[in-house]
């Protein structure tokens, strides 16, 4: 854990900040709460496109995370590389497209990974398979599916800064 008492800063990034990254977001603060561990922590989330600002989350990450019992607090905003980049110690994006965005806006690059690196389950996997899929078209169970990834990733995280 922060060996200071500093609280430990993470956002999460996706394309819009509609889908996976409101998900991330709200299933990582329900962990924390579970844990007893929120008060350690700033989580915010963020998309590297601006097409949603100040919407809410996606009605099926919505219903989603609702069936597990998380609520999805946060509001569709664009990074903000200025004040993003300065703020957050652990920048954590869904796909390796977000990444390539991020190192473009002048993330740095040691502070940038993907989420399902922290999956225990995925040791081993090649980085393309670390991508958590935009199931933004989907039609099918892709939210469901993008919880789980998102779930197993974020319980990795948590186990990885609470050590």
């Amino acid at each position: 854990m922060n060996t200071n008492d500093q609280p430990i800063s993470v956002l999460f990034v996706c394309l819009g900040n509609i889908c996976r990254s409101p998900l991330a977001e709200g299933v990582f603060l329900h962990l924390l709460e579970e844990r007893g561990l929120a008060d350690r922590f700033i989580v915010d989330s963020c998309g590297t496109g601006g097409w949603h600002v100040g919407s809410p989350a996606d009605s099926r990450s919505i219903a989603v995370a609702k069936k597990y019992g998380i609520e999805l607090p946060s509001v569709g905003r664009k990074l903000d590389p200025w004040e993003d980049f300065e703020r957050h110690q652990w920048i954590i994006a869904m796909d390796r497209q977000n990444v390539k965005d991020l190192l473009t806006e002048g993330a740095a690059k040691d502070r940038v990974r993907l989420l399902r690196s922290f999956d225990p389950a995925m040791a081993g996997a090649k980085e393309k398979e670390l991508d958590v899929p935009d199931p933004y078209w989907d039609e099918d169970d892709g939210f469901e599916i993008v919880y789980s990834m998102i779930r197993a990733a974020c319980e990795g995280i948590l186990d990885e800064l609470s050590k």
